[in-house]
């Protein structure tokens, strides 16, 4: 036995430090990469194929992500096998290459169904006025209600994710991503109404001066953001991804500043900016920034606090606020900008403010995954980790501990082995 723990502990020893080599080479590869690349896809994501009729519809599995593509115009099913007790959510975020040739009324559609075809919810994303490729998202959900009798089962239920375009649109696959999560039931049911009445001003700028933080490529990889201002660069046709903890009780008010730049010409929807919620629904947005030159601001309407009741509403403002967790901020830049003024980095500020102290959240009956804001999620948004960053840290923290254990382990048996060793010098001295 104390063999295998020998050969194990070197194991362990030859083990750690090659994670630890490789996640060096890893933060390495980040830093040298500079400018972010294309949509990152979430790390793992499994690749399925959506089916034309429910009777072939492939399952997704709760906590999962899923990569696939859709056609113009094309409808894909998928299936989900729920409880009667937990809310469930699927999202799909669509991914159109550079340069793809989109318009107004071009949109990406979710649903959940039951059985009989009814739609328990469904949500539609479009590019509207911003006529210019970049990620879309929407999401859908079957919520636990006492009063209401229809998805209420514990059975199957279908996903239907649509693409709608004009006849003028190229009619190039999009990239999807699929994602599948459930939220535990709570103890006891609170409130059913949301609040009429919740501070609707919009703060002050945040105090302490701007900070550099470059934006992800992706929800994957969004950059974390605290209150403050932010200040990054962005080039025309580019979208840059955060994200914000905001939890229970707590108000999300946040604006992005296109800086000014030399050159004539003019861009009407010049910069989009949208907020998502943890399942990336959307929230809110504005795109409707046009663009001379001189520098311009666009802010979100201001949103109810984050509550429990508020997925009762009828109101999406108060409905997609459900929740607490990361809540994502994508911009994105008109490529025209670049055609009338240059195709360069853009200044690009943001302005976030979180208001409101936290408060307790339901008392849910099993662990809140996403739902919820821990202080793992506070530090990782104070340092500007995304979630490879996070998760390369943790693994180079639990590699440096098992080091330090294991080398502990070691220097201890080396000065045993010393010791015995300078004992048994001495008793051939003493007996010779």
């Amino acid at each position: 036995m104390n063999g295998r723990y020998g050969r194990a502990g070197g194991r362990v020893v030859r083990g750690g430090a090659a994670a630890l080599c490789a996640a060096a080479v890893l933060t390495g590869q980040a830093w040298a990469a500079g400018q972010p690349g294309p949509y990152a896809f979430a790390e793992g994501a499994r690749q399925t194929h959506g089916a034309s009729s429910t009777s072939e519809a492939p399952q997704l599995a709760a906590g999962a992500t899923y990569k696939d593509s859709i056609k113009s115009g094309e409808k894909l099913v998928y299936r989900v096998d729920l409880d009667a007790d937990r809310d469930a959510y699927v999202s799909a975020v669509a991914i159109p290459r550079a340069g793809a040739k989109v318009a107004y009324s071009d949109a990406l559609k979710v649903s959940l169904q039951d059985r009989d075809g009814y739609d328990c919810s469904s949500n539609e994303s479009r590019f509207g006025s911003a006529e210019f490729p970049r990620p879309l998202a929407a999401y859908a959900h079957r919520t636990i209600k006492k009063d209401s009798t229809s998805c209420q089962e514990g059975d199957s239920y279908y996903v239907v994710v649509e693409r709608s375009d004009e006849e003028t649109a190229a009619g190039e696959p999009w990239d999807l991503e699929i994602r599948h999560e459930l939220e535990p039931g709570v103890k006891s049911v609170g409130p059913t109404a949301a609040p009429s009445v919740w501070p609707s001003t919009s703060p002050s700028p945040p105090a302490g001066g701007p900070r550099e933080r470059k934006g992800g490529t992706s929800f994957h990889d969004a950059t974390g953001l605290t209150e403050g201002e932010w200040t990054d660069r962005i080039e025309p046709g580019q979208s840059r991804f955060y994200r914000v903890p905001v939890d229970w009780g707590q108000q999300i008010f946040a604006s992005a500043d296109l800086g000014s730049s030399t050159g004539d010409g003019y861009v009407g929807s010049a910069l989009a900016m949208t907020l998502f919620n943890p399942m990336q629904g959307v929230v809110a947005g504005t795109d409707t920034v046009s663009y001379t030159g001189k520098q311009k601001s666009a802010a979100l309407d201001p949103l109810p606090p984050v509550r429990y009741e508020n997925r009762y509403d009828s109101s999406d403002k108060f409905e997609d606020m459900r929740f607490a967790g990361w809540y994502y901020l994508r911009v994105s830049l008109n490529p025209k900008v670049g055609e009338e003024f240059g195709k360069k980095p853009y200044g690009l500020t943001l302005r976030v403010n979180v208001r409101g102290q936290a408060q307790q959240g339901p008392a849910y009956e099993g662990p809140a995954g996403i739902f919820a804001v821990t202080d793992d999620d506070k530090e990782q948004a104070a340092s500007g980790q995304s979630g490879p960053e996070a998760q390369r840290s943790a693994t180079m923290k639990v590699v440096a501990a098992a080091g330090i254990g294991t080398g502990t382990v070691l220097v201890a048996g080396l000065g045993v082995w010393t010791l015995l060793a300078r004992r048994r010098a001495a008793a051939s001295a003493v007996s010779w």
